[in-house]
């Protein structure tokens, strides 16, 4: 294989076919959003919430660990591989789905999504950065989720459409069966694997290795640390919408065809969004990107408390979708900007193993209050957690990219960029950051 080139142009086939492939990804779990918290209402007569978000509780955790895994498992195997693997773990999802006697089987379904989606998404982020090098991570990062997650929105939309016309049951999830068949396909044979753009990349990076991968990635990294805990409280609100939000407008009586539209606009602006929000973590300080966007989530999950109307509830879902798409693509691109080429995918294992407990964590949290207080103590609370961790940001992280633009300063006209003087060398900003 001759000498490989870094960067989005140079390496955009490869780069629109792992576009294309995680959005089949993400339909995997758009396929669930809007009808199976009805279908354990209506065809399992599950009263209790907590019971109800068992199904995002298994997936949270059995997405985590498989997140944790694929670090390590993508360099020791090779990329590709995890991914095709990723893919044959989808083949029974829509089946046990359909014919789900019990609620156990769609326990054991989302058994298999959740190692779907930590193989095969965690896969595809990592080849992208592996592809694009260091300039270009955010836009990268912001095509890959926008991809991802407007995929989530379709297929929330189109299976909650079909659930309306057809029933909740078989139809929304054979679109589940040509998802895994054209995911599976494309992955095995026509992606390429990317080992050779990490030895190109790291013969030129300057960033030093992580002495203690997991402590640092965890918490003990001020920029690392301050990203993971952001991260696992987006998912744990995610985790709550999730489940809480269609049992929230099934109680104010709006139709499913209504609560498929609702629940899809917050993935799509999520989706949307990050095609621009990527492209702004290139340029500005991602600090204020993480501040700003963990903020409006708190706030806009606070809001929920006085909708009524849909057109409320779909305003409150588009400043929700906002507020995730701004801190989505930055969390990944802050993290390949802050490790080495050879302790990357590693450490974004640990990232998405904290981030993805988010919806374990915020299933059973939620569940538990909603079951005790209510739904809308539930919902304050998660947003009021969700405002502290905007905070935690604003206190602990710092702006570690040398030529970014801080927002307040570009908001008054005023260019300021950071103080690190080369954006190529993290060596001194990232020894001053760990303690």
């Amino acid at each position: 294989m001759g000498k490989v080139k870094l960067g989005l142009r140079e390496n955009w086939k490869q780069f629109s076919l792992l576009v294309i492939i995680n959005a089949f990804v993400g339909g995997m779990v758009g396929l669930e959003r809007s009808i199976l918290p009805q279908i354990a209402e209506k065809e399992f007569a599950l009263a209790a919430k907590t019971a109800i978000l068992s199904f995002i509780i298994v997936f949270g955790v059995v997405k985590a660990f498989s997140n944790y895994f694929a670090g390590s498992l993508a360099n020791r195997f090779g990329r590709k591989n995890l991914l095709v693997f990723g893919w044959i773990m989808a083949i029974p999802i829509p089946f046990l789905l359909m014919f789900a006697p019990n609620w156990n089987w769609v326990i054991v379904a989302n058994v298999f999504l959740g190692i779907n989606q930590g193989l095969a998404w965690s896969s595809t982020v990592v080849m992208k950065i592996d592809l694009v090098g260091e300039k270009q991570r955010g836009l990268a990062m912001g095509i890959n989720e926008s991809a991802g997650y407007l995929a989530v929105a379709l297929f929330a939309f189109l299976s909650g459409y079909i659930a309306n016309q057809y029933g909740l049951r078989p139809y929304p999830f054979y679109l589940g069966i040509v998802l895994v068949f054209l995911g599976l396909l494309g992955s095995y044979f026509f992606i390429h694997d990317t080992r050779q753009h990490v030895i190109q990349e790291e013969q030129t990076s300057r960033i030093p290795r992580l002495k203690d991968i997991f402590l640092e990635t965890t918490w003990k990294n001020r920029n690392l640390g301050s990203v993971t805990q952001a991260g696992l409280i987006n998912n744990l609100n995610d985790g709550m919408v999730w489940g809480i939000f269609p049992i929230l407008l099934a109680s104010k009586e709006f139709e499913l065809q209504e609560i498929g539209i609702i629940t899809a606009i917050y993935p799509a602006v999520w989706g949307l969004g990050q095609l621009l929000t990527g492209k702004m973590s290139d340029k500005f300080c991602k600090k204020d990107m993480l501040f700003v966007g963990m903020l409006l989530q708190g706030i806009a999950l606070i809001l929920l408390i006085w909708a009524e109307t849909m057109g409320q509830y779909m305003g409150i879902s588009a400043l929700l979708g906002w507020g995730t798409a701004m801190v989505y693509p930055t969390f990944l691109a802050t993290l390949a900007e802050n490790t080495h080429p050879l302790d990357r995918a590693k450490s974004m294992g640990i990232f998405r193993l904290w981030r993805d407990l988010g919806y374990a964590i915020g299933a059973l949290m939620t569940g538990i209050i909603a079951d005790y207080f209510g739904i809308i103590t539930a919902i304050v609370f998660i947003g009021l957690l969700t405002s502290f961790s905007a905070i935690i940001i604003k206190i602990r992280m710092r702006c570690g990219e040398g030529e970014s633009v801080k927002i307040w300063d570009w908001l008054i006209g005023k260019e300021v960029q950071s103080t690190c003087t080369n954006s190529h060398s993290m060596v001194q900003p990232l020894e001053r950051l760990s303690y």
